[in-house]
């Protein structure tokens, strides 16, 4: 077994403190990964603060994992000792059912096993990505391409993923207007994939303090949403709007700028349930779907596209006792635009 350092919450309004953790012997297919660097996701912070049900405390978060194998079990084909490698919102998955034979192992019928917060097949609760080892199954690694540096990396295992999807699916590219709700962690690298896929993006967002990021991202127009005839401009106009946004909005007033046969895609997570009136849907046979992350092929194939595309996140290194501070920030919308980890700093 491989102690780790980490950092820990013991409860919704704890901070973070130093801890140990055991990660367990290799198995057969199992990879032992030295984390370098950790993202700081949204769903961190819900999940920290018990936003999202009971939490077995103590809880080490992180899905936006970057680092180094370093020692592989006997049966590992995919993957050496010095690769490049990334972890994200899962380990495992029963990897029988029709969504796992699929590829769509975040679709698991049985329900996949986070990296954090859940209980994997061993019976042992999940640890993440804030600390400085982790033993995977290889089936759930992914390979970083040489030209995306490991901390810029890390947030693709989830930001990435969780909006390159979506517009995957719904086939964003030439000829589709996309608007991206929210120019954040999530949406900022919506933007960019968007742009390099070749769709026109539009970027909706509160104010127009980012406008000129949002622009240089990618994005042709950028509007405010506080404007009320932001909404009455921009009427029956998208074809693909993606909403990364984990606040309660107004769903029907979004909509009613899909196009007809439109389309949008929540990716954010709110607390709060979000209503939605079914005629702003039937005028224009317009559709509200949500989309959660990605299986691990489609992972790979999104790392992929970035390194050809050269995409990566803006990001801010920080040192591990900074996390607390850093959750205050993402809820105070102070951060351009995603916190990583230095993990050799735990």
């Amino acid at each position: 077994m491989v102690k780790a350092k980490a950092r820990a919450v013991d409860g919704p309004d704890k901070g973070f403190r130093e801890a140990e953790i055991t990660r367990r012997d290799l198995d057969q297919h199992d990879v032992l990964i030295e984390i370098k660097f950790a993202g700081i996701c949204h769903s961190d912070i819900h999940t920290a603060h018990g936003e999202w049900g009971e939490v077995n405390y103590p809880l080490v978060p992180g899905h936006e994992i970057a680092g180094i194998v370093t020692e592989v079990g006997p049966d590992v084909t995919k993957y050496k000792v010095g690769d490049r490698v990334g972890v994200g919102c899962m380990v495992d998955s029963c990897g029988e059912c029709e969504n796992c034979q699929k590829g769509e192992e975040q679709y698991c019928n049985k329900g996949n096993i986070p990296t954090y917060a859940g209980v994997d097949k061993y019976g042992e609760p999940t640890q993440g990505g804030y600390s400085t080892h982790i033993v995977v199954t290889e089936g759930f690694v992914v390979q970083i391409p040489d030209n995306i540096a490991l901390d810029a990396a890390a947030p693709l295992l989830c930001a990435g993923i969780t909006t390159y999807s979506p517009l995957n699916r719904w086939e964003a590219g030439p000829g589709k207007k996309v608007a991206v709700v929210g120019l954040g962690g999530l949406g900022h690298v919506a933007v960019k994939i968007a742009h390099a896929m070749g769709a026109e993006v539009t970027v909706l967002s509160q104010t127009l303090n980012k406008k000129e990021d949002g622009l240089k991202f990618g994005a042709k127009e950028y509007y405010a949403t506080r404007e009320p005839e932001t909404f009455e401009k921009l009427a029956n106009t998208f074809d693909l709007i993606i909403n990364t946004v984990s606040a309660k909005i107004d769903v029907g007033a979004y909509i009613n700028l899909l196009a007809l046969d439109g389309t949008m895609v929540n990716v954010g997570a709110p607390a709060e349930p979000l209503s939605v009136h079914v005629m702003s849907l039937i005028g224009r046979r317009r559709s509200f779907a949500g989309s959660m992350i990605g299986g691990i092929r489609e992972t790979q194939e999104m790392l992929n596209f970035c390194a050809e595309h050269n995409i990566a996140p803006d990001i801010e290194v920080i040192s591990a006792d900074e996390i607390d501070t850093a959750y205050k920030r993402v809820l105070g919308s102070d951060v351009k635009y995603r916190f990583v980890i230095d993990t050799s700093t735990m």
